[in-house]
């Protein structure tokens, strides 16, 4: 099973490229997103998800490992294959995606070539526990799932992973805490710090725990 490809870029087309390892090509689908940061001749290192079918074997190429445990988590609901979840993290990026799912906007995952309002909603309805494992890091995966933050992610989604982190360590469920947060973020704007995103979480908590 090939998990990692290490060679030159040959060629680029809609949807794949083409890996130059040591003579052999391996022809890789990618996002638009991946994609955009591979240039023909360079060097490139594509962490790769593979998929055996009777009738071929698909590889499917990602910088980074955030964005292969997204390909693998978005394909385990029902009507997402491949393509769809390529679409989808082609036009949102990993924290994007993961803040969209928490606050519930199907709207921003219905960006997506393929993606109707109804299977928008079943993608936030079946991932909204399991996202909090993207924002926690690994540890917080619920059990049989192993997710993995974009190690290039930093900046706000620290801020963001940091502010949620603290909300749990209060009692508060992963999902509800990464949920309340991710609405807290979108009113503070970007300059928000973890104490603004903590106090705005917990109002946003506050009217749940009364039923309101």
């Amino acid at each position: 099973m090939i998990a990692l490809l290490k060679g030159r870029i040959e060629e680029l087309g809609d949807g794949w490229a083409v890996i130059d390892v040591n003579g052999v090509g391996y022809l890789v689908f990618c996002s638009s997103r991946t994609l955009g940061q591979l240039n023909v001749g360079e060097a490139a290192t594509v962490h790769v998800e593979t998929h055996v079918r009777e009738d071929h074997i698909h590889l499917y190429g990602f910088l980074d490992v955030g964005e292969r445990a997204w390909f693998k988590l978005l394909t385990t609901v029902q009507g997402v294959g491949a393509k769809v979840a390529l679409a989808i993290l082609s036009v949102l990026s990993s924290d994007e995606l993961t803040h969209a799912i928490a606050a519930a906007d199907k709207a921003q995952v219905g960006r997506a070539s393929g993606v109707g309002p109804k299977l928008a909603q079943r993608i936030v309805t079946e991932l909204k526990d399991k996202v909090a494992a993207l924002a926690l890091g690994p540890a917080a995966g619920p059990k049989g799932v192993k997710v993995a933050a974009s190690p290039s992610a930093g900046g706000a989604g620290d801020v963001i992973r940091d502010a949620v982190s603290a909300l749990v360590n209060l009692g508060y469920s992963p999902s509800d805490a990464l949920s309340a947060v991710s609405h807290a973020a979108a009113k503070a704007g970007e300059d928000a710090g973890v104490e603004d995103l903590i106090k705005g979480g917990l109002v946003e908590l506050g009217p749940k725990e009364h039923g309101l």
